[in-house]
């Protein structure tokens, strides 16, 4: 009789790297805003301090979301037999599989572009999380794309799809 695999958890199965031009374009449009914002409000203030308030912290705060974008998109996402994590930074776990409720690539579900929408079968106890053009968590939902290439975030939700109903018996083990 053959002896079966053991699998290791921890085998990064796939990932999603933030592609460069994405990861650069969006970062250029939300700095070159906040620029524009902050040099429009120094060198031609408007009479009411009022709005260059209003312009002062809208810049400031467009290069601030520039700067939590180049950092969020910094990061590798992978996808291991038991979650879907981050690599780098944090090290934080998106979900476990076994939170995992359903995967919606559709065009109408609530997601980043060329990303995936992960609903969860209870809400998470990890908390809300935003990193901007990469993921963000909130409740039973979590949703990964943005900066990221739709060829890499298709596999890997069609990859959670067929794990998931490993899972669940539907398929049998390593016939996926």
């Amino acid at each position: 009789m053959a002896k079966r695999k053991q699998t290791d958890p921890d085998e990064v199965l796939a990932t999603i790297d933030p592609h460069p031009i994405r990861r650069g374009f969006t970062t250029g449009v939300v700095g070159s805003l906040g620029g524009l914002l902050v040099y429009l409000a120094a060198t031609h203030p408007p009479a009411d301090l009022g709005w260059l308030v209003f312009l002062i912290l809208l810049g400031a705060g467009s290069l601030y979301l520039s700067w939590r974008v180049w950092t969020a998109t910094a990061v590798t996402l992978e996808l291991t037999r038991s979650a879907l994590r981050e690599r780098d930074g944090a090290r934080r776990v998106l979900f476990t599989l076994d939170e995992v409720e359903s995967v919606d690539r559709s065009i109408f579900a609530f997601k980043p572009a060329g990303g995936f929408l992960v609903r969860l079968k209870a809400p998470t106890a990890r908390g809300r999380v935003y990193a901007p053009a990469l993921w963000w968590r909130a409740r039973r939902r979590v949703a990964v794309g943005g900066a990221t290439a739709p060829g890499q975030a298709k596999p890997v939700a069609d990859l959670i799809k067929v794990m998931l109903a490993e899972m669940s018996g539907e398929i049998p083990k390593g016939r996926g």
